[in-house]
């Protein structure tokens, strides 16, 4: 039988938004930040390759950004505790932009396995916070669909983004390019997040 909502808290979040219309937006962020997610994850070891550190010292900082991610995800469920889950998105996001441009400026072996850290520190929290934003701000009886569609997209976003990385690495020859492109999007995702979170805040302020 269908479990009752009838007790669930109601969304404490208003953004002045349809669920579709929110939904949509929460999509397209999170294709956004996945595909510029995708770049240092899916590429790394052939990075260290063309650099010629070799395959093994890639596998190692791919490694270690997977278990920094870790550390993420759980930090990142603390902060959104206290701040919620759109600041806490933001905030990752911005984090995770800055890693990549760091790629862009340092490429020796040891500059490579810090930034490899810092990058998983920063991405592990972004796509579960998308789930909470959904909570924050939709009814329970929808969260669980909205949650699976905007996860689904956000699966798409890591496979588009680590296929068009390789597209544009056999384009240009570097992956310089590819990273450019990937913070380009996610540039777009701070720009999406920070108006949903300017939204949140207007919204409070009129009501108090």
């Amino acid at each position: 039988t269908r479990r009752s909502h009838i007790n669930a808290p109601p969304p404490r979040v208003d953004l002045r938004l349809s669920t579709n219309a929110l939904t949509a937006i929460l999509s397209v962020a999170s294709i956004c930040c996945c595909v510029a997610m995708s770049m240092p994850q899916v590429h790394i070891v052939a990075s260290c390759g063309d650099l010629g550190y070799g395959a093994a010292r890639g596998g190692e900082m791919l490694s270690l950004m997977l278990g920094f991610g870790i550390i993420s995800r759980i930090g990142s469920g603390f902060l959104a505790d206290r701040i919620g889950g759109i600041a806490t998105l933001l905030i990752g996001s911005i984090a995770q932009g800055t890693a990549l441009l760091l790629y862009l400026f340092f490429d020796s072996l040891s500059s490579l396995y810090v930034i490899s850290a810092m990058f998983g520190l920063f991405q592990g929290g972004i796509v579960p916070s998308y789930a909470i934003i959904v909570r924050e701000a939709m009814p329970a009886s929808e969260a669980a669909t909205r949650v699976g569609i905007v996860i689904f997209a956000s699966v798409f976003g890591m496979s588009f983004g680590g296929w068009v990385s390789g597209v544009i690495f056999d384009a240009t020859g570097s992956y310089n390019a590819a990273f450019l492109n990937g913070i380009g999007w996610n540039l777009l995702n701070v720009t999406i997040m920070f108006s949903l979170l300017l939204r949140a805040r207007q919204r409070q302020l009129a009501m108090a």
